[in-house]
């Protein structure tokens, strides 16, 4: 009696563990079985609707149960093309396709490619989730046109030119191309585009070979064709003999910026290399705030009174005691006339710059458009501030030699795209109005 009456006392506890367990695998089945309701992500990794026949991108991401399928379908009229499908090894959550719009059928004109993706979710009764996304672009396997509208192109080595030209759609960058540097082109009201260039000191005429080009909305690149003339040009090469009073007067302000240097001579080794190498960096950079349209007017005026010290693009060696230490190459034209000589503004701009610049000292920099810029260097005082709009002949400062100038003086640098050319063209009226004002839409 006592065995069958346990056994009638347990029934009860057995059946409810057994609804307990049943409640929570039902419970637990409920929560994989919606645990994953989502489907795939699908994105297109494209600036813009038109795409060219370069290869085209889509980012696919499961973070839940993973990707499972994936198919890529291309259309375009009656013409519809399966030119992805592919099913991946469980465990993948993301995935790069990357389909090529290659088809000879296509035209320039719309396009729809549509992405269907499944992941491994067990929803659906294990179908799992189906995202199907379709993208309306348009093909344009086009190249822009360009054409060039100015005529002489005459530049010399260390020195600048002008070219302007038109181009036959909307682009996303257009510009001349030399070597590694690359000179934007600015788009003008009237329509047509303007871009200076230059002919960097260090590259022969030989090594030369300018590319105009234009890259539209779509990827596309197209070339223009232009003649042109490159002059060779020889610079000076000077010895440089660095004293230990120089090295007493100049180098002392330089020491905070390299506090592990074991003496002033190699402060100065640091401050010739390092340092100008990060200042021609940062002017690399502002050259990129620039003005669309040109904001000078004739030539630039050169500092009054004042006798050149030293020229452009001159190759100096370092000596320290009668032993070579160190080289670089002089960038601008310095001028002294009297200490603390007042400096005015060679030009019509915007101040974009105006602070303390390394071994150019306290500096200004003024943007005159269309990547041209001037430098004013070593100043003892400076009387303007970034965003100030200044005339030609506005005081700007006062000479002096900061930075590393052993002696009163002006550092003066024109520049072009962040790359220093030769002041002395931009100071020739002549020059100024046969190469570059002639050209101008608004020219008479």
């Amino acid at each position: 009696m006592r065995s069958y009456s346990r056994k009638k006392s347990l029934a009860p506890k057995l059946g409810l563990l057994l609804s307990i367990l049943v409640a929570v695998a039902l419970i637990v089945g409920a929560f994989s079985y919606f645990r994953d309701t989502d489907g795939p992500q699908i994105t297109l990794m494209a600036e813009s609707e038109r795409v060219s026949a370069k290869p085209l991108t889509f980012e696919l991401s499961d973070k839940g149960s993973g990707l499972r399928n994936a198919t890529i379908t291309l259309t375009q009229g009656n013409i519809s093309r399966t030119i992805l499908d592919t099913t991946y090894e469980p465990g993948v959550t993301r995935s790069s396709e990357t389909i090529a719009l290659q088809d000879p059928a296509l035209r320039d004109g719309p396009i729809e490619v549509r992405v269907i993706a499944t992941d491994r979710s067990i929803y659906r009764f294990g179908a799992g989730n189906t995202s199907d996304q379709v993208f309306h672009l348009i093909f344009d396997a086009t190249p822009p046109r360009i054409n060039v509208l100015s005529t002489a192109h005459n530049i010399n080595q260390g020195g600048a030119a002008l070219i302007v030209y038109t181009v036959s759609e909307e682009v996303k960058r257009t510009g001349m191309e030399v070597g590694d540097y690359f000179f934007p082109g600015f788009r003008q009201p009237s329509g047509e585009y303007l871009a200076l260039f230059a002919l960097p000191h260090d590259m022969s005429p030989a090594e030369f070979s300018p590319r105009l080009i234009a890259v539209d909305l779509a990827g596309n690149e197209g070339r223009g064709g232009f003649s042109h003339h490159a002059n060779a040009r020889r610079f000076r090469h000077d010895n440089l003999n660095i004293s230990d009073n120089f090295l007493n007067a100049v180098m002392p302000q330089f020491e905070r910026y390299f506090p592990n240097a074991d003496s002033l001579l190699e402060t100065f080794l640091k401050v010739n290399t390092q340092m100008r190498e990060d200042n021609r960096q940062t002017l690399n950079e502002l050259s990129r705030n620039t003005a669309s349209e040109p904001l000078w007017r004739g030539d630039f005026l050169r500092m009054a009174g004042a006798a050149n010290m030293a020229g452009y693009a001159d190759r100096r060696t370092y000596l320290y005691q009668g032993r070579k230490i160190s080289e670089a190459t002089h960038m601008g034209i310095d001028l002294a006339s009297v200490q603390q000589a007042p400096i005015h503004a060679s030009n019509h701009g915007r101040v974009i710059f105006a602070e303390f610049l390394g071994i150019y000292g306290n500096c200004v920099v003024i943007d005159h458009g269309l990547g041209l810029q001037s430098l004013y260097a070593h100043l003892t005082r400076m009387e303007v501030s970034p965003g100030d709009f200044v005339q030609k002949g506005d005081l700007i400062g006062n000479s002096g030699a900061t930075g590393m100038a052993l002696g009163d003086h002006l550092h003066f640098e024109i520049m072009v795209g962040g790359v220093p050319v030769n002041p002395i063209e931009w100071w020739d009226p002549n020059w100024v109005r046969n190469n570059i004002t002639s050209k101008l839409p608004s020219a008479p």
